[in-house]
């Protein structure tokens, strides 16, 4: 009885785990391509290398993954149908990532998010325990910190920031990413290493070759 007791006082004191959503960022031009047009459309392992994204972030603790599209719109939602994600246009997206940064957070906002995960959708190392990692960094903490990943003591990516900072995010305009909202902020950043993962991304055709992939026009 005494037992049954103590587990009801924990129990109504326990405090409820933070909704982190993951932003899958795919609006960008993939402007150093070439000729090969989206480099999220190439194919890694039989898989568009988007949808292989989205595959990590949803298979992560996660609690939803909202998709930012922009360039080849069309196609990229197309090869992500039948997954459990959320599209959001961008129709700003030429201006630069910090548009669909913006995009991205509003309307995880609406949903009542905690916290963002920002995963770019061109990093083909990274894993579901990956985000894992950095998921259960952020929920030990009091939910005011940066967390963010490195790579050989490198800092790189993702990055997932609080809702402290949701606001000054959806300001952000042009080509610019959220460092300098992190560095505004003054906020504790928890590094957590995770590999090389962290620092690989493919943004020329024989970057995705030396990754693995298969390029598609």
């Amino acid at each position: 009885m005494v037992s049954g007791g103590d587990h009801g006082q924990r129990s109504e004191k326990s405090i409820p785990s933070p909704h982190v959503f993951v932003v899958l960022l795919a609006a960008g031009l993939s402007n150093r391509m070439g000729t090969y047009g989206s480099k999220l459309l190439a194919d890694f392992d039989g898989t568009a290398l988007v949808r292989r994204s989205a595959h990590v972030a949803l298979g992560s603790t996660a609690d939803a993954v909202v998709v930012v599209t922009g360039h080849r719109r069309l196609q990229i939602e197309a090869v992500l149908d039948g997954l459990k994600v959320e599209c959001v246009e961008n129709p700003l997206y030429e201006s630069g990532m910090g548009t669909s940064l913006a995009a991205g957070v509003s309307r995880c906002r609406d949903r009542g998010a905690d916290a963002i995960l920002i995963m770019l959708a061109d990093m083909p190392g990274l894993t579901s325990g990956d985000l894992d990692q950095l998921i259960a960094a952020f929920r030990s903490t009091n939910g005011d910190v940066v967390v963010r990943a490195m790579g050989a003591g490198k800092p790189g990516n993702p990055v997932l920031l609080p809702k402290t900072l949701f606001e000054a995010v959806e300001q952000l305009e042009g080509d610019v990413g959220a460092r300098q909202v992190i560095e505004a902020s003054g906020l504790p950043v928890v590094y957590v290493e995770i590999g090389q993962a962290a620092l690989l991304d493919v943004d020329t055709p024989e970057a995705v070759r030396a990754a693995g992939g298969t390029l598609n026009a």
